[in-house]
Formats: C-alpha cells, sequence, structure tokens
C-alpha cells in the first residue's frame, strides 16, 4: 500500500502505537512521504475514521492512497489548523509528525539534499519555494551565513566558512555541490570531513525550508486542534528539532519557563506519555538513516 522505495518509514510500529488509534477517530500525519505511517494508521481505522495527510513535494503526491478515508492535503504541515477547518474539522484525536528529509529526497540526486552527489545547489522540499541552497549560498551577507551555520549546523569554525564561500562567490558563484564542496574541503578538520558538511548541509536546508520555523508553528497549532485525550507522536531527527519538542511538551513554551499560579501550579498542554523511544539495532542495521531518530509521545490534557 505505501511506497517503501520512496521513504522506509523510521519507528513505524511505535510511532502508530503511540497514537492509541480509535477506529472511528481523525488522524493527521503531517508528514506524508511513501505513505508507510499512514498506511500502517489507515489499518487500524475502520469505516467511519478518517486520515489527513500533509505533503508539500509534489514527488509524494504520487504515493497517495484511493481510500474513501484518506485524504493528502498538497501544502506544507505549518498550515495544518487553516486546511482542516476547510475539510469541516476543528479537532482530531491524534496528529503524527516524522520530521527531516524523506529518504526519496536524499536519493535523488537533482534536489541537491546529499553531499554524495553533484548537482545544482537546491534543496527545497517545495519546488515552488523561490529560496534555494543556490540562493543562501551566493546571495546570502557573511554574517547571516555565520549565523545559520553556527545556529542550525552548530558549527565551532562558522565565521571561516563563511568568510570563504563570500570570497569564493566574488570570483564566480557558486553553482553545484561539487563547487561547493571543493572549496569548503581544505576547510575542514581532517578525519571528520563529511561529519562537518553534513552538518554545513542541514544548516542550509533548514534556512532554505525554514524547518525550525515551520515546526514551531505547527506545535502551537497542535493544542488547538488536538481533542483532550488525543495524542500527538513526532519523530525528530537532530537536536535541534528534539529541543523545540521536547521543550513544548513539556511547557507549552519553547524557551523559558511556565508562568505559575498563585498556588505555584503551572497550566501546560499536554502531558508526557512513555519515556524517550530510539529505533532498535535492528532497525538501524536495517535503515541506517534511522539512528538518529528520536519518538516523543505526548498526550492533550
Amino acid at each position: 500500500m505505501s511506497n517503501q522505495n520512496y521513504h522506509n518509514p523510521v519507528l513505524l510500529e511505535e510511532a502508530v502505537n503511540a497514537l492509541a488509534i480509535k477506529p472511528n477517530g481523525v488522524y493527521v500525519d503531517v508528514t506524508f512521504g511513501g505513505g508507510g505511517h499512514s498506511a500502517a494508521i489507515l489499518q487500524q481505522l475502520g469505516d467511519e475514521g478518517k486520515l489527513f495527510a500533509f505533503d508539500q513535494d509534489p514527488d509524494a503526491v504520487q504515493n497517495a492512497f484511493d481510500d474513501e478515508r484518506f485524504k493528502l492535503i498538497e501544502q506544507n504541515f505549518r498550515f495544518m489548523k487553516n486546511f482542516l477547518r476547510l475539510e469541516g474539522y476543528k479537532k482530531v484525536d491524534g496528529i503524527l509528525g516524522d520530521f527531516g528529509v524523506s529518504s526519496h529526497q536524499f536519493d535523488v540526486a537533482e534536489r541537491g539534499f546529499s553531499t554524495r552527489y553533484d548537482a545544482e545547489l537546491d534543496m527545497r522540499m517545495d519546488q515552488n519555494s523561490a529560496l534555494s541552497a543556490y540562493r543562501v549560498i551566493n546571495e546570502y551577507s557573511e554574517e547571516d551565513l555565520t549565523k545559520i551555520f553556527y545556529e542550525y549546523g552548530e558549527l565551532k569554525n562558522a565565521p571561516r566558512l563563511a568568510a570563504n564561500i563570500v570570497n569564493k562567490r566574488q570570483e564566480k558563484p557558486i553553482k553545484t555541490g561539487e563547487e561547493f564542496k571543493n572549496l569548503l574541503m581544505p576547510l575542514l578538520f581532517k578525519g571528520k570531513e563529511f561529519k562537518i558538511l553534513a552538518q554545513i548541509y542541514q544548516a542550509i536546508r533548514i534556512e532554505v525550508n525554514q524547518e525550525l520555523k515551520v515546526i514551531k508553528e505547527f506545535l502551537q497549532q497542535t493544542e488547538q486542534v488536538l481533542n483532550p485525550g488525543g495524542r500527538l507522536s513526532l519523530i525528530s531527527y537532530h537536536s535541534l528539532e528534539d529541543r523545540l519538542v521536547k521543550r513544548y511538551i513539556r511547557s507549552g513554551l519553547f524557551e523559558g519557563e511556565p508562568e505559575k499560579d498563585f498556588y505555584g501550579n503551572i497550566s501546560v498542554p499536554f502531558k508526557k506519555v512513555g519515556k524517550l523511544i530510539v529505533p532498535s539495532a535492528k532497525e538501524i542495521k536495517e535503515n541506517p538513516r534511522a539512528r538518529s531518530a528520536k519518538l516523543r509521545v505526548a498526550v492533550k490534557l
């Protein structure tokens, strides 16, 4: 039913079981991709159940199911609440999110997500977006590039990387992944080149797709959209995403502490369910891209 070749769903059983699916419930998969998680949700839904999925990538649309209980909304999940309302649903019983880049996006060379291929600098999840990796690398100021590498790539040598990019692009625009890598390689610590390169690509990708901003906007909608007792099942792949999810579940905030009332009580929208879930050694062996995945589950109070 789902396209495993497009994207091998991570923590499939754990993430879907975390939703505690009711056969007649309404659920949302905000990261449809190859449809792996959606297919597993549909298997647990009865005839009265409903599943909405979101994906802005035109390639993912090819994987949509022909099922009356299912609807794929071709939009970024930052607009979840508005599009659910257009469908006539103000509240749902569970939301699943599998953040990050799909296997398909990494494996299609011309999308420019992977350090393995020489391709045009793109990295757009939404192919209609005006902002691409090319524009970030060739048009952002040295100050902005430094900030991106430092904040999104957690790179200590961010100023040096930014300065070298700005110097190089003054000779001619940096157009391809190969040109970009050749510029960066002499600046990277020996033996750690590919790890650092992945961090640089991650930083640019997060900026191009506004990934952390999107996750923040989405998380703030979950407390409005979920019914009391509704479940949130969220998979993150790097510390920046996971930190947002963890803090939001704990306090309903991304920074600072929630305010206490006169009696010292705090009002929070969610309660954490269980402990952090990570993939088994068996799953990591079968799907190495699962190794950094972290699943957090919460229930709406």
